[in-house]
């Protein structure tokens, strides 16, 4: 039903705290609930991308890299947007200047993106070098570093799942699935039609990171092994590569989810993300529906970029 709606599949998510940012190709809107239950939604336009204006970069292998850089920019925006909205209506939380918060923001994401790389990247190939004294070959221990990385990977999101906070965010992306996902499905934005969908969704970040990792493995398989200095660098030189060439792959199975093909391309990252959401609570599925309908009104010219877009609302009971 998706691809009778090609449109649709323009439109996207993250989960934010304690709220959900959708995204369509000119409009993004973040929808927070405030720590007293009532919710605020937030819409801007998209400011000109890296796309938008270097339009001959807009081209398949070459526009993936760029277009995650944009969606990275955009997410860290509407993350700063939904922590200062439990900042400023929580009497407990000391507010904080808007550039020492910028700071922290921006140092939390650059501490992560180290991180991750140390432990996808940089320590399972370390761990793998022992075996060259096995007798293993080159092609054979770059795969059992490829089969470490994809383990880390799960182990790391397994836990952090269970972190209660971390959980919630989980939930509100479950919540982002199924809005798109009635979207897709049934052509409407409504809590009863994002309730009946799964919260699981092709175009997921999820899926994306996963498959990143399985396409490294027979990528990296074949450079052989080089020492250590050389072999780390050059592995995260080829990762905007292999970025790029998973966007591809992830946008065509995301048109064309029905297929075959594509349901045996999406099922890793499908089957990750019961990791990394939650069923959602039906007020949950309330923020991100009414970020998805500010979102859409705006792509479809219902309202206008110069309407209120801050729309305080009471907290809807759980059903």
């Amino acid at each position: 039903m998706g691809a009778q709606r090609p449109a649709y599949w323009r439109y996207g998510g993250q989960a934010v705290i304690e709220g959900v940012m959708m995204r369509s190709p000119r409009h993004f809107a973040v929808a927070c609930r405030k720590p007293n239950g009532e919710m605020i939604v937030h819409a801007e336009p998209i400011e000109k991308t890296i796309l938008g204006k270097l339009q001959f970069l807009n081209r398949p292998l070459l526009r993936g890299i760029f277009m995650l850089i944009d969606s990275l920019a955009l997410g860290i925006k509407s993350l700063h947007f939904s922590s200062q909205v439990q900042i400023q209506h929580d009497p407990d939380i000391k507010p904080v200047s808007k550039p020492v918060q910028d700071i922290a923001i921006g140092a939390s994401a650059l501490g992560g993106f180290a991180i991750g790389m140390f432990l996808f990247f940089v320590l399972p190939t370390l761990l793998t070098d022992w075996l060259a004294r096995e007798g293993w070959g080159a092609i054979a221990r770059n795969m059992v570093d490829g089969g470490l990385r994809i383990a880390i990977f799960l182990l790391y999101v397994g836990l952090i799942g269970l972190m209660p906070d971390i959980r919630r965010v989980f939930q509100y992306h479950g919540a982002e699935h199924k809005a798109i996902n009635a979207l897709e499905e049934e052509g409407v934005v409504s809590v009863e039609a994002a309730r009946r969908q799964t919260r699981l969704h092709p175009r997921c970040g999820t899926s994306f990171v996963l498959l990143v990792l399985i396409l490294s493995i027979f990528v990296f398989a074949f450079l052989g092994r080089p020492p250590a200095y050389i072999r780390i660098p050059m592995h995260l030189a080829l990762l905007p590569v292999i970025a790029s060439a998973t966007y591809e792959i992830i946008r065509l199975a995301g048109m064309f989810k029905s297929g075959f093909l594509a349901r045996v391309l999406l099922a890793p990252g499908l089957w990750t993300q019961y990791l990394t959401t939650r069923e959602p609570t039906d007020d949950q599925i309330e923020v991100a529906v009414a970020a998805l309908q500010k979102v859409r009104a705006l792509e479809e010219g219902i309202l206008t970029a110069e309407e209120p877009t801050d729309e305080p609302t009471e907290a809807a009971s759980a059903g």
